[in-house]
């Protein structure tokens, strides 16, 4: 595959906004349960799928289907624009992010129907899948990288260069015409945000208000500073707790707990017996620096989580209890496979991304600093060598210039996209508002009164006169000082 594919460049021939050809597009929708994942959650719907050429530069070439959902309005005549939601990773899909978090966008139903669209290569459309490698996912090894990048690309029956944000956003156009909604109320979360900012680029008439949670400015290549925003959350939390009595008292010295414990495994992993969460059988693990770091990393993006953190740790460090450490690991890869399709993150950061890192070089002293140090940079790297780049457009990194009303939200800690991010592209947005939820990590729609608070926003499809005084009651979730919880 890379042999035929290494002097195609199809970035070069992908120019301004191309017309998306709708008349033609025929949507037909019929009941459906959606669902996600091991949850419980059961959601009505109606369902169907479109077919899209692969390949826009070819339309009379191979195809693809994407999945369409459509949550009905509770109206009888709901307004002629629908809300729809883009998730984030890249790789994930919106249709599970939906069903997840469907009471945050519950308040949206009184007036608009919602649409899901899983993007091209996520979830249900044409998923652009390879089974993840806990390997790269808690150490780097180059030569281990290479390998599972080769097999992933040989186990792929699609092109990889046509899953990327400038596909995906035509796509998004050819469902609102084909279902004939005159305009998309938009949200996005993380990775979302840039694929909701570049279709108002693209199509600026067919977008009426844009809500972006956990910001990535258009002109931001993420990756390069991961660790260095991880470090500044993770201080967020041991400062926290050292200000908290109940943790202080409970856990004295939390950092240096946790630098301990870092030197101890990163000199001997630990082997650790503990049973399967799905089977109950008795297995056992070998728990390294890369699984604490991942575990911390991914624990602090929501104050839930964040909460239970200074007890990992010293369990481990004090206790030599490994064992809560070790499960939480063990989730998080099960869950990270899952929920991402890992091809289509690989073809979005090898095109989007990688090759835009600027000044990398200096910036490694101070990643290597960090608690995840250079590893990540590294892999992708290593990753992005092999992978092939895919189609973008000229108009990528460009800041956004914008009147059309957004609302940007933000959590206070949040690890990945702080809200230094969210003020970046607010720059170039004339009719835009920023809330930033205290104590709150990343992906904050779900939070206390922020629900009503973007169904006010899309209602009335204005910031001037938004309530968002109720977001200053938000705050960080106490700390747990055992296994029973937080103090009374």
């Amino acid at each position: 595959m890379l042999a035929c594919t290494a002097f195609v460049s199809p970035q070069d021939t992908w120019g301004q906004s191309q017309p998306v050809g709708a008349s033609a597009d025929r949507l037909t929708l019929t009941p459906c349960v959606l669902r996600a994942g091991d949850g419980f959650a059961r959601i009505a719907a109606e369902c169907g799928r479109l077919a899209v050429p692969e390949n826009p530069a070819t339309p009379d070439g191979p195809t693809i289907e994407l999945f369409v959902a459509r949550i009905k309005s509770l109206r009888s005549n709901p307004a002629a624009d629908a809300v729809t939601l883009i998730n984030g990773g890249p790789g994930a899909s919106s249709v599970d992010l939906y069903v997840d978090l469907a009471g945050a966008f519950a308040p949206l139903l009184l007036e608009r129907d919602i649409v899901l669209v899983d993007q091209r290569g996520t979830g249900r459309s044409a998923p652009l899948a390879c089974e993840a490698s806990t390997a790269t996912i808690t150490a780097f090894d180059a030569a281990v990288v290479r390998e599972e990048t080769a097999r992933c690309l040989a186990s792929l029956t699609a092109d990889p260069r046509f899953y990327t944000t400038a596909l995906a956003v035509d796509d998004l156009e050819r469902v609102r015409a084909a279902l004939g909604y005159s305009q998309w109320n938009l949200y996005g979360v993380s990775y979302g945000t840039r694929v909701a900012q570049h279709f108002l680029q693209r199509h600026p008439g067919s977008v009426r208000t844009l809500v972006l949670d956990g910001v990535v400015p258009p002109d931001h290549a993420l990756g390069a500073d991961i660790a260095l925003n991880a470090a500044r959350a993770l201080d967020s939390i041991f400062a926290r707790c050292g200000d908290e009595p109940a943790c202080a008292g409970a856990f004295t010295d939390i950092r240096a707990r946790f630098e301990r414990l870092a030197a101890r495994l990163r000199a001997s992993p630990v082997d650790v017996e503990l049973a399967d969460p799905v089977s109950g059988r008795p297995t056992r693990t070998t728990l390294t620096y890369g699984h604490l770091a991942a575990t911390v990393r991914i624990l602090s993006y929501a104050p839930e989580t964040a909460a239970v953190l200074p007890l990992l740790i010293a369990a481990a460090e004090t206790q030599e209890n490994y064992l809560p450490l070790a499960l939480q690991a063990q989730r998080i890869e099960r869950e990270l496979g899952r929920a991402i399709s890992v091809a289509m993150h690989n073809s979005v950061v090898c095109s989007e991304d990688v090759p835009f890192w600027s000044d990398l070089a200096d910036t490694l002293p101070a990643l290597e600093r960090t608690y995840l140090g250079t590893d990540q940079v590294r892999m992708l790297e290593t990753l992005c060598a092999v992978w092939p780049r895919g189609v973008t457009y000229p108009e990528l990194k460009a800041p956004l210039a914008s009147a059309t009303p957004t609302l940007l939200l933000s959590g206070e800690f949040d690890p990945i996209t702080p809200p230094g991010y969210a003020e970046r592209a607010a720059a170039g947005l004339s009719n835009a508002h920023h809330v930033v939820a205290p104590g709150q990590g990343h992906g904050v729609i779900a939070r206390g009164c922020l629900p009503e608070v973007v169904a006010d926003f899309v209602r009335t499809g204005a910031v001037s006169g938004l309530a968002t005084d109720c977001v200053r009651r938000l705050g960080p979730d106490p700390f747990f000082v055992d296994l029973m919880g937080p103090p009374p």
